[in-house]
């Protein structure tokens, strides 16, 4: 029977406050968010200028479900064996950065790089798209391997009682991230770097985004230390082979806990709905603005692709603004998992404030009903996309969705890392409670995110993370395999052509008509009805837990 892991040294962040230690815990998420945001505002409208057809485009889009399939259950599994003196995710994290990085300029200059090997005008077009694809390939497969460490930091380093406040720290800083990155997308960054960092939007954006997650990774990679796994536990001379990684994940995914299971089947109707809105949004926006409201000149513009990804990053800013401002606010009024599973509790809050602090305490809504209201805020502004005629119709259904998102990026992360900390800890026992920032308890119990928590907080081993967190993302990116089927059938039945707005180049015997509903807009709509399942899925969590 297998033995208790051992470990040597103790998880420790840097920092004079724990706001601080929070931000620095998860200030990578801002570069890798930033990344994200340039792919799935720009690369869209750029393959488009290059003469893909949506329906192409949607299976090129493939790359981010697959990577995701492969990738983070696999580095999950690794890392949580790895045994480097430097810890299990940061290794990860830097190198997966490096891999990231390059790709990001491989894209950025697809043409100049094919030139270089390439003179004829037909082949230098059908290079620069297979050069390109192989990029967002590259870019989705080595992101996928950073995303999952970056989580499985935070799940590690923390006990079970900061679960709810890291994962609401993680939200602000995607929240921050997609605000950067979008609001570097809506100006002109040409008069901001000359043509220091290239001549095109495209361009000077994928040179940002590599050095935004270089620094922010870097960051984070000074400010933690981990734990050293010295022993899993396991026979010593076991080889971790692909086989036994396999069936490793495998086993896992066959034989969840109930608890992570309903949080999973949550995240798979979800994401159906999620993932159009994520990829083809500023798309939407971008030819909503040019079919309805955009002026003649702005039509006949050399960038397309710039302004296309400007405009849409226009909403995408606001949307990014209410998920920062949702994800600060909103954990100061929903109680957390862990205050619902400690009845015996009672918060003693400065006198002062006490009959105000009580009386809001008794109104709270749970951590579970708040994540059901935002699937139901998504399916509501996404059901009227195919009736949106005007850019501020469109910017408008865009923003409210960050509201949904700040609590897509937080609930799920703080359930699973509950339920994984509960399963770690000693019998399995009830959680214990430590005191949230949120209040300034006059409890004795004080909680320093520098201290050892190994030998302080028994349940805080966080042992099987990585390979618990790598089947959660199985159930995010199953769902994207999903939605590209929708998305293919649905631009091959509607809009089979090529994009009139951005491929300027092509024949117009090669456009796509633009009479009847947008393409995208159904593919929106449907989400909406995803969405509602997954509103209705968080019920059985309820009763399976008793969040």
């Amino acid at each position: 029977m297998p033995s208790a892991a051992q470990w040597t040294g103790t998880p420790a962040i840097k920092g004079s406050s724990e706001s601080m230690r929070m931000a620095l815990l998860t200030a990578s998420l801002i570069g890798l968010q930033f990344t994200w945001g340039v792919e799935m505002t720009y690369c869209t409208p750029y393959l488009l200028e290059l003469g893909l057809t949506k329906s192409k485009i949607s299976l090129v889009w493939i790359a981010g479900p697959l990577s995701g399939l492969i990738m983070q259950p696999i580095v999950g599994v690794i890392a949580d064996r790895s045994k480097s003196r430097y810890g299990r995710r940061r290794p990860f994290m830097v190198g997966g950065t490096i891999l990231v990085s390059l790709c990001l300029l491989l894209l950025g200059w697809t043409r100049e790089v094919v030139k270089m090997f390439v003179t004829e005008k037909e082949a230098i077009r059908e290079a620069t798209i297979a050069l390109a694809v192989i990029s967002i390939y590259g870019i989705d497969f080595a992101i996928n391997a950073v995303q999952a460490s970056c989580r499985g930091l935070v799940v590690d380093t923390l006990p079970i009682p900061k679960q709810q406040q890291g994962s609401s720290w993680a939200s602000r800083m995607v929240a921050v991230g997609h605000l950067v990155g979008y609001g570097a997308g809506a100006i002109d960054l040409a008069k901001v770097f000359g043509p220091m960092l290239g001549d095109t939007q495209f361009k000077q954006l994928t040179a940002v985004a590599a050095l935004a997650l270089c620094l922010t990774v870097g960051i984070t990679s000074w400010a933690v230390t981990e734990r050293v796994l010295i022993s899993n536990g396991r026979d010593e001379q076991e080889e971790l082979g692909v086989m036994q990684v396999l069936q490793t994940i495998f086993k896992t995914a066959t034989t969840l806990p109930k608890g992570i299971a309903a949080i999973c089947f949550v995240q798979f109707w979800a994401w159906i709905g999620w993932f159009p809105f994520l990829f083809y949004s500023t798309t939407w926006v971008g030819e909503i603005y040019l079919r309805y409201d955009a002026p003649a000149e702005a039509k006949t513009s050399g960038d397309l692709t710039g302004q296309v990804g400007r405009i849409g990053s226009m909403s995408l800013i606001a949307f990014s603004t209410i998920t920062f401002l949702m994800s600060v606010i909103l954990p100061w009024f929903v109680k957390s998992p862990e205050d619902e599973k400690a009845p015996g509790f009672t918060p003693r809050p400065p006198a002062s404030i006490a009959s105000f602090v009580v009386e809001v305490e008794k109104y709270k809504p749970s951590l579970l009903t708040t994540w059901t209201i935002s699937h139901c805020i998504f399916a509501s502004s996404m059901i009227m996309a195919p009736f949106v005629h005007s850019l501020r119709s469109a910017t408008i259904i865009v923003a409210v969705c960050g509201i949904s998102w700040a609590i897509s990026c937080w609930a799920p992360f703080t359930f699973l890392g509950v339920e994984i900390n509960r399963l770690s800890a000693p019998n399995n026992h009830a959680y214990g409670h430590v005191a949230r920032n949120s209040i300034e308890l006059e409890s004795p119990v004080q909680l320093h995110l520098n201290q050892d928590f190994g030998e302080s907080h028994s349940s805080t081993t966080g042992e099987g993370s990585g390979v618990y967190l790598g089947i959660m993302n199985l159930y995010t990116t199953l769902p994207q395999f999903v939605g590209t089927g929708i998305s293919w059938v649905v631009f091959s039945v509607l809009e089979p052509g090529k994009s009139p707005e951005l491929a300027k180049e092509a024949h117009p015997d090669e456009h796509h008509s633009t009479d009847g509903p947008n393409a995208i807009a159904v593919c929106l709509f449907i989400g909406a009805l995803s969405a509602a399942v997954a509103a209705l899925s968080t019920r059985r969590l309820k009763r399976l837990q008793g969040y």
